[in-house]
Formats: structure tokens, C-alpha cells, sequence
């Protein structure tokens, strides 16, 4: 075996001992089934497994975790890793492992000995910037919520409060019609709804695709759970074992707060104004390596502040800003590995008490018939008085979080009478129709966005339906209605038809309107409507977008309300000059626009219309179609090319013994090489999902090979 220059005679000895303990079968799509004597041997076989599927993904996400991808990207992430540094400070994360559990510790050893005996094994590979993994490590990247919640900061404000004097980023003044929303969809129906009187669950992330690897890991203290886990993770992010499933949708909930500074400058020191008092603000110094582009290293240094608040992140109105939101590892690590083990509604209730979820909602189902909905856990009790989708006045006492609400003062919904629960991203208001939670019983900070187009649309196909089979969940998932469509359309329609017969454009758009005059609403591979629809559509989203907007609409209403008729109208005009552009009508099949192409695994996407790519049926979830594309026009092509969206996709019945079938986003493997790069794109694009083989005689016939770690 070779080994790594940096491993020693101990640990190449334990990590041989503990790939013996360790087996790993890989079934006909490439899917790793890991099983391990303890959880932690299935924990270090299953972060072996995902580093020989893609390690630079999984090597990224800890980089881009831990403030470091500037060592490996150069200046350009800077201020990415700045904005991660305020908040992840790796003393601080070495302090929660020394006093975390054993059995947390455990794993996390695992997890580290698991990916380094990979590099131990795979001279040929090489690390970027982390040639040796610590336990700790696996904290900085422990639920997802950290690096989600901080996205929120504004890199162009943060170095605008921090530079000094060095040239600006560049900022790409991206449209946001190409901007899918972020977001995912859960359903769980009860067995009264079922045609087998088994309760079923539907896990539909939408996701930048390859962004998780799937995979089923076991052990002997039975841990049993398959689903999808984000590239690095030592967990089932999304998914089931024998007895529950669990799917998470990104929330609507306001977990993430800003606060105004009133800044007091004072015989030299900095203070912050907070009721009648002054404190001291909080400095220490960051630095940030980078890459020069010769290949050396560089760094910058930055004096960074806080207050009790949390991180200064930019200036407004001559106020610091500070950012307040969740940071929790140790609790969040533990949490998301225990929920995988829970066996029913009550432990995994139990689990949740930890708290350490800010942005996820849970959809659940189980073999017992339990269905529920789960806001996230993670939720600061605040005076509802103040607005805090807006900075709040942080010398203002009233304003600060006072502890976590309690669980059972949070929405949330279990086994409700219509038989259903789910959620699109959407408020909680609507995820069990009548018996949902109600508005007026929760502050305003449990939501920000309201209803969207698809909690509409399933509303519409949960509502009064019984009978429920895995396959017609599945056809549920792909239904092609466009709800958004249905009522956008309309109103041009009537644009149009207000014209007066001398207006140039009543007859350049006599076609097209005629066209998406009877139009049923439903995406296609054949369906021109749908093209035109989505052309128009983007154009007029990107226009009302960067509209005045002093009523506070939301870019749906402002497209029907505020954009006028000439806008509308214009707005079609200039989608058939671009189909008339690119293909020389107007008229063009959705499939012929819409398609999915994997030429390499880079993390920055690369398309080519003169290379083979397959026609994408459904479209972007803006629309309110369920299945998701994030698809759009890239440099040098004519198509749209998604990147984003259905990423992984399960159907999951909770009977005698757990069935379910699913799908991932082109394939398994990272490698162009490998049958599994490419081997699932046609099933993806078309909902086929494949059967899991969740049981060992499911298994049978349908395994590559069978290995321990290293061999």
C-alpha cells in the first residue's frame, strides 16, 4: 500500500485495521452500500467511498468551510474566506471536539482516518490544499445552516467595510431569471391515503447538481440509513432507514438577524452604544492566505470587529452592522447524525431538542403511519414589534434574541386529519391545508415569503386525492402544470387583445399569441408554448426584478400588477426576436431549447451546443412547476443548460419492509471515465426513477464489486 509522506507507522496501522472492519459494495449504478462493525467503520467507509467518487468535491466544500479557498483559488476568494473566518475559527472548533461525546469523537475520527487513508491509497490524487484531514475539520461543515446562513453577507459590503485600499471584485451583474430559486420539495401521506395502507414520503431536494453523493451506510449497532449526503459529510442529509424518512426544504423562517451599531470612538478605543451603557467592541486580527498566480503564497491581513451581537459585516447610514445567526457545531454534528438512527415520530422529536437546525423545515413519515411537519428548531425568541427582515437598532435592549422558542411553540403539524403534509419552500401556513398552523397564531419572523407557485400547485393535487401509490408519487413529483403560467398568460393575452388594430405590435405577435392563447399550461419536450412562455417570462421577470418596487411586491405581482401592457407586451416581442435569433423561429420545441449536458465534473460549469446534451421536459420551479431545471443561455450557447434544481429525487414507502425507488442527477461518479459519470441522465430527465436496493436481497444480482477500503 502506498502511503502519503505525511502518515505515520500508528496511523497507517489504524487505518488498515479499520478498512478490515469495513466493506463497501458498489451496485450497478456505482452506488456505495457501506457497512461497518461499529458506526464509526461505517463512518470511515463511507468517507472513503465518497472521496473515490469525487474528491475534489468533497475537498472544496471544507476549503470553501473553513475560509481557505483563496489558498487554492487565488485573490479572487479573498473575501469569501474573510466572510467564513468571522464566523469559523478553527481554535474554536478544535475546543468542541476535545469536549465533545466519545461517541461523537468517534466519529469524527473516523471520518478524518477515512478520507486520509484514501490519499494514503491514491498517490495519483492530489489534494489542492488539504493533504491531511483532522477530526475537528469535520465541524466546520456539520448541517449546512452556517454556510447557508452566512451567505447572506454581502461580499461587495464586506470589502467595502474591510479594504483598504485594494482594488474592488468584480461584481457580474448576473440576470436573475438565471438564478434558480433555492429550495426543495416534501410530501408525506398518511396511510389512510394510500392504496396499501403504508405511509410514503417524497424527497425531492433542488439543489446545483452533484452536489451530493447517494449512499446506504450500516453498521452492527444498527445504523442502517440511505439517502443523500452532501459531498464530505458523514451523515444522510436527506433520506431513510428501515423504520422513518426525513426530507429537509430550505425555510422561510427569519433565523439570521442584522443589527445597527451606533459606533462611539473614545480616547481610541471603540465602543457600541447598547441601552445607557458603552461596551468595548471586540477586535482580532484575521489573515487570509491566497494563491498568487505564480504558485506562491500571499496574505492579507484584516483587523475585523464584533459585538455581542455577532460579526460587523458592512456599514449602513453610518451605523456597523453586526450579524447574528446560528453557530452551533458540536450540537448541529450531533443532531444530524443522530436524527439518521431515530425510529419513530417521539426520537426523532427527541433529537430535534437539540436545536441545532436554523434552516430546515422537516417533512416526516414512518412505518408506525406518523406523518409530521417540523419548522426549524433553531428559531430566536424576539419582540415581535420590530421588523427583522431589517436591521434592527442593536443599542436598543428590546431588540436582542432572548433564548430559543421552545419546539412546541413553533409551527408545525403532526398527523393531521386531511392525511397530508407538505412543503415547497413555501410559509407553514399551507403545509396541511385547513389544518395547518395559522397565521395569526405565530410572530411574523416565522416566515418572510409567503406562499409560492408550488405549494400552490401541490395544494391543488394533494387536496381530495386518495390512493396514493409510490408510482403515482412519482407522477405527482413530474406533474407539468405551471400554475404561474396559468395566471400570467392570461393577462397578455388580454394586453393583446386590448390593442388597437394599428399598433405595430398586433401583428408581429399575432402568431405567438394565438399560439399561447390555447395553451393547456404544461411543459413538454414538443410543447413551443413552453418555450415561448419561459422566453417571455425571463425577460419580463429580469425587467420587473430591477423595477421600482416601493409597495413591496413581489416580482409575480409585479409582473401582473405593476408592469403595464406595453411591458408585457414588449416583453414577448423581444423573446421571438431572441428564438428568431438563435433558432430562426419563434416557434421552437421546449426540447430543442432545454437540455442537460455533463461534459466534465468542474465545479464551474462548462456547456457546448455542438456536443451531445438530452432535451429537459420540465422547467425552473419559478414557474411553479415541481420538478425543477435551473436552466438558462451560457457563454458561447444558444440552449439553455441547467446546473441546478432536481438533484436527487426519491419516492420512499414505509411498509412491512421499507421500499423506495429514486434518482440522481447525471450519475454517481466525478470521473468522465467512469459508467456511472453519465449512467442515470436519460431516467433523470424523464422521472424513471430506479429501484433502491435498500435490502441485501435487493442487492443480489445487481453488485460491480465488493471491497474493503484500500484494497
Amino acid at each position: 500500500m502506498a502511503v502519503c509522506a505525511s502518515a505515520t507507522t500508528a496511523e497507517q496501522t489504524r487505518w488498515q485495521h479499520e478498512a478490515q472492519a469495513v466493506t463497501i459494495t458498489r451496485d450497478d449504478w456505482g452506488i456505495a452500500h457501506v457497512h461497518g462493525k461499529t458506526d464509526a467503520d461505517a463512518v470511515f467507509g463511507m468517507a472513503y467511498a465518497q472521496a473515490e467518487d469525487d474528491f475534489n468535491r468533497v475537498e472544496t466544500n471544507y476549503l470553501n468551510a473553513m475560509g481557505r479557498l483563496a489558498e487554492a483559488e487565488g485573490e479572487s476568494q479573498i473575501w469569501r474566506d474573510l466572510r467564513m473566518k468571522l464566523f469559523i475559527d478553527p481554535a474554536d472548533l478544535q475546543r468542541d471536539y476535545a469536549d465533545s461525546p466519545a461517541w461523537l469523537k468517534a466519529l469524527m475520527n473516523a471520518w478524518a482516518d477515512g478520507l486520509n487513508d484514501y490519499l494514503a491509497t491514491h498517490p495519483g490524487v492530489h489534494p489542492r490544499v488539504i493533504n491531511h484531514f483532522e477530526p475537528w475539520m469535520a465541524l466546520s461543515f456539520s448541517e449546512g445552516s452556517i454556510g447557508g446562513d452566512v451567505e447572506r453577507v454581502s461580499l461587495h459590503d464586506l470589502q467595502a467595510f474591510y479594504d483598504k485600499g485594494e482594488p474592488a471584485v468584480a461584481v457580474v451583474d448576473t440576470p436573475s431569471s438565471w438564478v434558480e430559486p433555492s429550495g426543495s420539495n416534501g410530501i408525506a401521506i398518511a396511510p389512510r391515503l394510500t392504496a396499501d395502507g403504508h405511509a410514503l414520503l417524497l424527497i425531492n431536494p433542488h439543489t446545483s447538481f452533484y452536489f451530493r453523493s447517494e449512499l446506504q451506510m450500516s453498521s452492527d449497532q444498527g445504523l442502517d440509513a440511505y439517502g443523500a449526503v452532501t459531498w464530505g459529510q458523514f451523515f444522510v442529509y436527506q433520506g431513510f432507514n428501515r423504520h422513518i424518512g426525513w426530507m429537509h426544504t430550505s425555510t422561510t423562517a427569519d433565523a439570521v438577524d442584522e443589527f445597527a451599531e451606533t459606533i462611539v470612538h473614545q480616547n481610541g478605543k471603540l465602543f457600541y452604544r447598547y441601552g445607557n451603557a458603552l461596551r468595548p467592541v471586540t477586535t482580532r486580527q484575521i489573515t487570509v492566505p491566497y494563491r498568487k498566480p505564480n504558485g506562491s503564497m500571499g496574505q492579507r491581513s484584516f483587523t475585523v470587529y464584533a459585538t455581542h451581537h455577532g460579526p460587523i459585516v458592512r456599514a449602513l447610514d453610518g451605523k456597523w452592522i453586526a450579524e447574528a445567526l446560528m453557530n452551533r457545531p458540536m450540537q448541529a454534528l450531533e443532531q444530524s447524525w443522530l436524527r439518521t438512527k431515530a425510529s419513530d415520530y417521539a426520537s426523532y422529536l427527541k433529537v430535534a431538542e437539540l436545536q441545532a437546525n436554523s434552516s430546515n423545515n422537516t417533512l416526516f413519515a414512518d412505518d408506525k403511519g406518523e406523518i409530521a411537519y417540523l419548522h426549524p428548531q433553531f428559531i430566536p425568541k424576539r419582540d415581535d414589534r420590530f421588523d427583522y427582515t431589517k436591521p434592527v437598532d442593536g443599542s436598543d435592549p428590546a431588540t436582542d434574541w432572548h433564548g430559543l422558542l421552545p419546539l412546541d411553540k413553533l409551527p408545525h403539524v403532526v398527523n393531521p386529519p386531511n392525511g397530508w403534509v407538505m412543503n415547497t419552500n413555501d410559509w407553514p401556513y399551507s403545509a396541511a391545508g385547513p389544518y395547518s398552523p395559522r397565521r395569526e397564531d405565530f410572530p411574523r419572523y416565522m416566515d418572510t415569503v409567503g406562499e409560492n407557485p408550488r405549494g400552490i400547485h401541490a395544494t391543488m393535487l394533494l387536496t381530495g386525492k386518495q390512493g396514493f401509490t409510490l408510482t403515482s408519487l412519482i407522477t405527482l413529483a413530474f406533474d407539468s402544470y405551471l400554475p404561474e403560467f396559468a395566471r400570467q398568460i392570461p393577462i397578455l393575452v388580454g394586453d393583446y387583445d386590448a390593442l388597437p388594430a394599428s399598433d405595430p405590435l398586433k401583428q408581429k405577435l399575432a402568431g405567438p399569441i394565438a399560439l399561447l392563447r390555447t395553451w393547456d399550461y404544461r411543459w413538454g419536450i414538443a410543447s413551443m408554448p413552453t418555450t415561448l412562455a419561459v422566453y417571455w417570462g425571463d425577460i419580463l421577470w429580469d425587467k420587473m426584478d430591477k423595477a421600482d418596487n416601493a409597495e413591496g411586491l413581489s416580482v409575480y405581482e409585479r409582473m401582473a400588477k405593476t408592469a403595464g401592457a406595453q411591458t408585457r407586451l414588449q416583453a414577448l416581442a423581444d423573446a421571438c426576436d431572441r428564438l428568431q435569433k438563435d433558432f430562426g423561429s419563434w416557434g421552437v420545441p421546449w426540447g430543442e431549447v432545454n437540455r442537460f449536458q455533463r461534459i466534465n465534473d468542474d465545479i464551474a460549469p462548462h456547456f457546448d451546443d455542438g456536443k451531445p446534451s438530452i432535451p429537459v421536459p420540465f422547467t425552473s420551479s419559478r414557474w411553479g412547476s415541481l420538478a425543477s431545471f435551473g436552466a438558462h443561455r451560457w457563454p458561447g450557447t444558444r440552449r439553455y443548460y441547467g446546473t441546478s434544481g432536481n438533484s436527487f429525487v426519491a419516492v420512499v414507502e414505509f411498509g412491512d419492509k421499507v421500499r423506495a425507488r429514486a434518482i440522481t442527477a447525471g450519475g454517481e461518479s466525478g470521473h468522465p471515465g467512469s459508467a456511472h459519470f453519465n449512467d442515470e441522465a436519460e431516467r433523470y430527465t424523464t422521472g424513471n426513477l430506479r429501484e433502491v436496493y435498500f435490502w441485501p436481497e435487493q442487492l443480489q444480482g445487481h453488485v460491480e464489486r465488493t471491497y474493503h477500503p484500500g484494497s
